[in-house]
């Protein structure tokens, strides 16, 4: 059994989830790089892991299956006997980002399985084996981190089942916090704004227009690297009085302006 402490990271192959792998390594943790379809991609995030002395493995499943939960949940135990952080981070956009109006419920049930119902039980399972590890002494206290958006409360009418997702997110967070506050678990939501990824790729002169005319007061793209600082700030322990609390990495986006 390692002494070094455990994460999980979903849809860690590119992106966000990449750069939260990378700093979580960076820390010391053995992280667990969870990928979908993209074993390539994964393959390169453990590589990149292990080029700067780190540990890491990669690990496939789908959140929104069962059996593949239970199965990131079990990799994890098999690779460092303990599990000390969940990063709930896999997540889909709205499939055609099609107007309200013609949203399908194909649509919205692939959305919610992934988005929403697949990190709260991915989140249950965590924590369950969280609080065997705590009573057993392995670890000393857990942390689950969802990462969220501002499409939480930054309506989009093309999106509406991926805004929904996210929303249902931030009870969740409150939900897990409160519950778990008594198991030593604490529990964090990240609101990432314009972030510079693949997925944001197709609207980068839209957003290149609406950052410089002062959609966040920091005129610029955000990065996957600032997300993953925020993850890595929490992971430290900065925040030993907080659970439940949203932090937002949007340049100040969610800053009310006349």
């Amino acid at each position: 059994m390692t002494a070094q402490s455990v994460s999980l990271v979903t849809g860690a192959s590119r992106g966000i989830g990449r750069a939260i792998a990378i700093e979580l390594a960076r820390l010391g943790h053995v992280v667990l790089v969870n990928y979908h379809t993209r074993r390539d991609a994964a393959d390169e995030v453990v590589e990149t892991i292990h080029a700067a002395g780190g540990h890491a493995v990669c690990v496939q499943g789908d959140v929104a299956r069962h059996a593949d939960r239970e199965r990131l949940i079990a990799r994890a135990i098999e690779c460092g006997g303990r599990l000390d952080v969940l990063v709930n981070n896999a997540g889909i956009t709205s499939p055609g980002r099609k107007d309200l109006l013609a949203a399908t419920e194909e649509g919205w049930d692939q959305v919610f399985a992934t988005n929403l119902k697949g990190p709260f039980f991915l989140a249950q399972l965590a924590a369950r084996r969280m609080i065997a590890d705590i009573a057993a002494g392995t670890i000393e206290s857990g942390k689950i981190i969802n990462i969220s958006s501002i499409s939480s409360y930054a309506l989009s009418t093309d999106r509406a089942d991926y805004c929904m997702a996210k929303a249902g997110m931030a009870a969740m967070t409150g939900l897990l916090a409160a519950r778990l506050a008594d198991e030593r678990i604490t529990v964090f939501e990240i609101c990432p704004g314009v972030i510079a990824t693949d997925m944001t790729e197709a609207a980068q002169h839209k957003y290149d227009k609406l950052l410089a005319d002062g959609l966040a007061p920091l005129r610029r793209w955000g990065t996957p690297e600032d997300v993953a600082q925020a993850v890595g700030v929490i992971v430290s322990g900065a925040f030993p009085y907080s659970t439940g609390e949203r932090i937002n990495v949007d340049g100040g986006f969610h800053i009310r302006r006349l």
